[in-house]
């Protein structure tokens, strides 16, 4: 039987997989409160957190909402699109590789 060895470290070219930044921006229609209650269902923030984020997003046009992987990024803006649908809002998030 032969033997076979191998340097791993030249054969393996690992890295971490990409984060992606959540965004939510800012338009004319939605209400702060509604804002509010997506930051707080969709990614999960405290009242103080959302309510700052909500600012951010209305002083700024945008905000970051959280980092995640590609998977659960994606997961979360269609969360959004379909919560603000539902309830008959233009909210729209956005992903951006970080």
């Amino acid at each position: 039987m032969e033997q076979y060895e191998y340097d791993l470290e030249e054969e393996l070219d690992i890295k971490e997989p990409s984060k992606y930044k959540v965004l939510l921006l800012n338009d004319d229609y939605s209400t702060m409160d509604f804002v509010i209650e997506v930051l707080i269902k969709v990614f999960r923030k405290t009242l103080d957190q959302a309510s700052s984020i909500m600012l951010e997003v209305h002083n700024n046009k945008k905000a970051v909402c959280g980092i995640y992987s590609k998977e659960i990024a994606s997961t979360k803006v269609m969360q959004v699109k379909t919560m603000a649908r539902s309830a008959g809002f233009p909210l729209k998030a956005i992903m951006e590789i970080e």
